[in-house]
């Protein structure tokens, strides 16, 4: 990653988790890490059922020096991905890692924020199972999230959208190569 695409994306971080605890009806706690060491900083909560749930959010794609038009694409995970084994060291006796659900969702850098109150209703929905508390996602999905499916990988159109131009950019600028066969 480039050091503007590193820079963005702890802001990011920071901004969101600063945020989502504050709109959460449970205390969050905030762990920065050191991400080059391969430790991702994570916001866990605690739910109703006792269960420790966290979120991280990594680049799904980002700028580099070989590749510095590559999008900058992320991907926001809940109980999935990122440090597991971190964050349940954490845990206290009788508390229980929350694998009952996990969401995977690939976003632009620009939409994160805004699908902020969009989680917090989801987090509520699968601790309360009250479907009518669900927000309408702000930035439109690529499909249908289904309430009643415990696990969820989704991205946002405008996310697909910036994939797929990257995609058809880089197939016209490969090289096409032709072999032709000898009877």
């Amino acid at each position: 990653m480039t050091p503007e695409a590193i820079r963005t994306l702890s802001n990011l971080r920071q901004e969101f988790y600063s945020l989502f605890a504050a709109a959460m009806d449970y205390p969050v706690k905030i762990t920065n890490r050191n991400s080059q060491a391969g430790n991702l900083s994570i916001a866990s909560w605690v739910d109703r059922q006792h269960q420790i749930n966290y979120l991280c959010i990594v680049a799904h794609t980002a700028p580099d020096e070989f590749i510095p038009e590559r999008p900058f694409v992320l991907r926001l995970m809940v109980n999935k991905g990122g440090d597991f084994a971190g964050v349940s060291r954490q845990r206290k006796a009788g508390q229980e890692m929350n694998q009952s659900w996990h969401l995977e969702l690939v976003l632009l850098p620009e939409e994160v924020l805004g699908f902020i109150p969009w989680l917090v209703s989801l987090v509520q929905f699968y601790d309360t199972r009250i479907a009518t508390s669900v927000l309408e996602p702000p930035s439109p999905l690529e499909q249908q999230l289904y309430l009643n499916h415990s696990f969820h990988s989704i991205s946002t159109q405008p996310a697909i959208d910036k994939l797929a131009q990257q995609l058809s950019t880089e197939q016209v600028q490969m090289p096409c190569l032709s072999f032709s066969q000898k009877r």
